[in-house]
Formats: structure tokens, sequence, C-alpha cells
């Protein structure tokens, strides 16, 4: 890396370290929530999350781009040359059940794609990081995706809803569809090699899937939308209508799979 790379990763981490120890100081905690749609809640915790990463992030690189999913979007980032992508706590819904699968999810970005990332659930005490062309790692140990070739075998993630909602359990074998509703976390742990897949026929922000992306990648694996399109990050609608993660030999079978969702 070059020395500011450098030194931007280590102000990734410790920010995802501050952010992380915030939301978990707030977790099975009272605390005002209020939803912005039927699936998406936000609680006093995010806000107080995306505080720390803006104080340490934008504040400390006032020259790049910002993203966050607690913050207003502005065109400035379109123009500018780094981008941070913040999701603050990725899995609220789990968050605010107790469950202990949320993160916080950082990455920044360059020309749409991620130069390095960062995805910290502080309940299990994981740090997943990955820096473009050097790998991903687990609490500083390099990780790799599994090598199941087999949809039969395959062990999937989904969100609680969507495997309640669309079918996952019969589309695949019940036993192998497991239910974890933090994307960027699914994304973590499909780079570890815990789980072989994980899909979303529902659209997704950049801020949910950004640093996992690169998780996935540097760790050996495969992430595209559903129809096999690359995915590109900090366009005007930072959206994407579908993602599909794989340790790279299950993925042609699950585009095929679940084929019906993809962008037409």
């Amino acid at each position: 890396m070059k020395k500011q790379d450098g030194t931007d990763h280590r102000l990734m981490l410790d920010a995802v370290r501050e952010a992380g120890a915030c939301a978990l100081a707030r977790f099975r905690t009272e605390q005002k929530v209020w939803r912005k749609s039927k699936y998406h809640p936000v609680c006093e915790a995010d806000i107080e999350t995306n505080t720390v990463l803006s104080r340490m992030l934008k504040d400390e690189r006032p020259s790049y781009g910002w993203l966050s999913e607690e913050s207003d979007d502005n065109d400035a980032r379109l123009t500018a040359e780094r981008i941070w992508v913040v999701d603050p706590i990725d899995g609220t819904n789990s968050y605010l059940k107790g469950l202990p699968e949320f993160a916080v999810s950082v990455a920044l970005i360059a020309d749409g794609r991620a130069l390095m990332g960062a995805v910290y659930n502080p309940a299990a005490n994981e740090m997943f990081e990955a820096v473009a062309g050097d790998g991903a790692r687990l609490n500083g140990e390099t990780i790799s995706v599994s090598d199941c070739a087999e949809i039969a075998d395959a062990s999937i993630l989904a969100s609680r809803s969507e495997r309640r909602e669309a079918g996952w359990p019969e589309r695949f074998s019940a036993e192998n569809v497991h239910a974890i509703s933090s994307i960027a976390y699914k994304l973590a742990m499909i780079a570890e090699g815990r789980y072989d897949a994980t899909a979303s026929a529902w659209p997704k922000a950049d801020w949910d899937i950004c640093a996992g992306c690169l998780l996935v990648a540097e760790a050996g694996g495969t992430i595209t939308s559903i129809a096999g399109k690359d995915l590109r990050f900090n366009k005007e609608q930072p959206k994407h209508e579908t993602c599909l993660a794989s340790n790279g030999y299950l993925h042609e079978a699950l585009k095929s799979e679940l084929g019906k969702w993809a962008e037409k």
C-alpha cells in the first residue's frame, strides 16, 4: 500500500473499533426507535455510531466523499477522489432484538471500487478487514472461502424476512438455509468460509455491501448481481437491485437457480 493508504487503513480500523464499542455499549439497553420503512428501523445507537464514524473519518479526511445510511446524501461524493461508505449498524433489526449478529461496516472506495473495507461485529469480537490486492483477514488471521462445489451440500445464508417471504427453504433444502439479518456480516462469513453463499433478491445500498464485497473477493470468492453483473459503487443512485456472493464454485449454479430475480 501507498503511505496514505496505510494511514487510511489504520484510521478505518480505529474508527470501526470505536464505533463498535459505541454500538455495543447501547446493545440490549432501552432506547428510542423509529422506522424508515417496514423492514428498516432506526435507533438512537444508529445515530450515535454514525456520529463516531463521521468524527473519526469524515472530519479527519475532509477532502474525501461521504456516503452513510444515517447521513443526508449529496452530490459532492460523485466528484470526490475517495469516498467513505458507511453503515453504522448493519442488522439493526437483530441489534434491537438482542441478537449478536449485527456489524459496523466501512469501506473506502475510488473509481467505483473498494480500496479497503472492514466489517466489525463487536458482540462477537470479530473484525473482518481487507485491502484490495492484499487478501482478507479475521482478527489479523488470513481467511479464505470454502471449497463446497455442490448446491445440495451448500450452507446458505439469507435474511429472516427473505427466508420467510422469498421461499429460500423451498428453493434449497430447509436445513441448509440459515437466517441472519445483517448482509455485511453474512458477506464476511462467506469470506471466512463459515458458510458457502448468500444472496439478496431485494435491493441493497452501497453501504450494505461495499465492504463485504471486498472481503469476499479478497478471500477468493465471487460477488455479482443475481444476473451476473459486476457491482460498482458510488453511482448517482447507490443501489443494487440484487446481489449474490459465493465461494465461486457455486456461483453459476446459484445464478441459474435464482434467475427469476435477475435484473431485466
